[in-house]
């Protein structure tokens, strides 16, 4: 794919005429890109870098009116923060009140927001975020304040299952996988490393965790959320009934209503196995998703397997699995892809993109039959969103 370097601007607008256009959002350790294609994905435009030197965790466009762009950041000494942008990011202004947790006993402070996501679309200019440690805010005013958000913040159970900042993932424990049922904006689920995943019925005034099926590392109670380490969950927009979660242990299905958590991971190559960070699930076919499979033997290396890494995909719901390797490194490529930094686009075929520790930006633009390098030598990259304007 050829690439060209230009700072870009322009109003953002939902739509699917023949001149919409497709943006790539990339968040890293070092400050944000945007790469900008029109629907045929051939040919690519970088802007960058926003907020050079500073840590950008999750920067999201919203869907539902293609112009407010928001960015978690870690701005050094300076703290967490989040910035606003209706321009995509010609201009940005810091969120007046960005999320903190109400005093408590514990002194426990937000490190950063580590997940952003719009609210349902009957609730425009709503938002929630996910931080480190865990927490759960919304903004009512398009990302410009923030308050805490539901029972999770300060339930005593909660606070129990989360375990202390010492028990949580390498970066900080985190609240993420922030889904909104798109047919009723009050069924929301959340998930937490650790704390497990939780599912609200009534717009977060309580949550219950869904724990059924699923594995836990030997010797802990497996009833409490504690032991369970999601690394990512994902509903299908297709059918909204179905999640797929990515965690500590392998791949997971859960179709509702009842049921409880398949493990799909099984069938993936033993040498390969179904440990991983990211996935990913396809805009129209429930079916069909995508993990990024990491090294997860002993020492946890979490780099490619071998050396050699390769998406796998599903197309018939976690039964079977496809190697998809083409145009990707053949050997010596140790670097993986972490929770957020794996997504899909709405076109057909869809979309896929990755980035990887190493700072490469990788993408397909036939659903994974092959892979060509979007950019190198980028900072370690975080997340990676897509949005569709036009």
């Amino acid at each position: 794919m050829a690439i060209t370097s230009k700072k870009t601007g322009g109003r953002a607008r939902t739509g699917a005429g023949p001149g919409r256009r497709v943006v790539v959002l990339v968040a890293t350790r070092k400050g944000a890109w945007l790469y900008h294609a029109d629907a045929g994905r051939r040919s690519w435009r970088a802007d960058g870098p926003h907020f050079l030197g500073q840590i950008i965790h999750h920067l999201v466009l919203d869907p539902r009116d293609g112009k407010t762009l928001l960015a978690a950041a870690s701005t050094g000494h300076l703290g967490p923060t989040l910035f606003r942008s209706t321009n995509l990011g010609r201009s940005w202004q810091e969120a007046d009140r960005p999320p903190a947790f109400a005093k408590a006993p514990d002194g426990r402070s937000v490190k950063h927001t580590f997940w952003l996501a719009p609210a349902h679309p009957d609730e425009p200019g709503a938002w929630y975020a996910g931080t480190s440690p865990q927490g759960l805010f919304r903004s009512e005013d398009g990302g410009l304040s923030w308050a805490p958000f539901s029972c999770i913040n300060d339930d005593p159970d909660y606070r129990r299952w989360m375990g202390t900042e010492q028990d949580g993932t390498p970066d900080g424990p985190k609240l993420h996988s922030i889904l909104v049922d798109p047919r009723d904006p009050a069924h929301l689920y959340v998930a937490m490393s650790g704390g497990g995943v939780h599912e609200s019925l009534d717009g977060g005034r309580t949550f219950k965790p869904l724990l059924d099926g699923l594995d836990v590392v030997e010797g802990f109670d497996a009833s409490q959320p504690t032991f369970h380490d999601p690394h990512c969950v994902r509903l299908c927009p297709s059918r909204p009934d179905r999640l797929y979660q990515q965690n500590h242990c392998g791949i997971y299905r859960l179709d509702r209503p009842g049921g409880q958590w398949v493990r799909i991971g099984n069938t993936m190559p033993k040498r390969v196995g179904d440990i991983g960070f990211p996935i990913v699930v396809h805009p129209r076919d429930a079916d069909t998703a995508w993990v990024f499979p990491m090294d997860g033997t002993s020492v946890w290396p979490r780099t490619s397997p071998g050396g050699k890494p390769a998406v796998y995909a599903t197309s018939n719901a976690g039964r079977s699995w496809q190697r998809l390797d083409a145009g990707l490194p053949e050997q010596q490529a140790w670097w993986t892809v972490k929770r957020q930094a794996m997504t899909t686009d709405p076109l057909d075929p869809a979309g896929v993109y990755f980035g990887t520790t190493s700072g490469e930006l990788w993408a397909s633009r036939n659903e994974g039959g092959r892979w060509s390098c979007l950019a190198r030598h980028l900072p370690e990259i975080y997340a990676v969103e897509t949005a569709v304007l036009g």
